[in-house]
C-alpha cells in the first residue's frame, strides 16, 4: 500500500477518533463506549506517535490539537494528514503496522464458468487449452 492510499483510506477513522477522543487522543486508552471505527483511529495514532521521536511527537501533536479544536478547517486535517505522511515516509515500517489495523474491506467474489475456465481474484499469467508452447 502506497503512503498517499493509506492516508486516503485512514482519513475517515482519523476523523472519528478525532471527535470522539479530543484534544487527549494521544494521551488516551481505549474506550470500549466508542465506535470500533473511532478506536481504530486511535490505535493509528497511537502507533504512529510511538513511531515518532520527541520532536515529531511534538509536531503530531500540534497538529492533532488543530484538528480537534477546527474539525471544520480543511487546513488544520491537511496539516495533520502530512504530519501522518512525513511519519510514514521517515518510519516505512509504520505503513505495514497501520495498514495492518484497517479493516479488510468488502468480499471478493470470483465465478469461474465453462470448460477450462480460470477463476482468479489476481493472477499473473494463466494458459488453458492443448498443447500450448510458451516462448519468453
Amino acid at each position: 500500500m502506497e503512503i498517499s492510499e493509506l492516508a486516503e483510506q485512514a482519513g475517515p477513522y482519523l476523523t472519528a477518533a478525532l471527535g470522539a477522543y479530543g484534544v487527549g487522543i494521544l494521551r488516551r486508552t481505549e474506550d470500549p463506549a466508542v465506535s470500533a471505527t473511532a478506536n481504530v483511529g486511535r490505535r493509528m495514532l497511537h502507533v504512529i506517535w510511538h513511531g515518532l521521536d520527541a520532536r515529531g511527537r511534538a509536531a503530531l501533536d500540534a497538529a492533532v490539537r488543530d484538528a480537534v479544536l477546527e474539525p471544520d478547517d480543511a487546513d488544520a486535517a491537511g496539516a495533520l494528514r502530512q504530519q501522518i505522511k512525513r511519519a510514514l515516509r521517515e518510519e516505512p515500517e509504520l505503513l505495514w503496522e497501520l495498514s495492518s489495523l484497517l479493516p479488510v474491506g468488502g468480499s471478493v467474489t470470483v465465478v469461474a464458468s465453462g470448460n477450462r475456465a480460470i477463476a482468479a481474484h489476481t493472477i499473473g499469467t494463466a494458459i488453458t487449452g492443448d498443447n500450448i508452447t510458451i516462448r519468453p
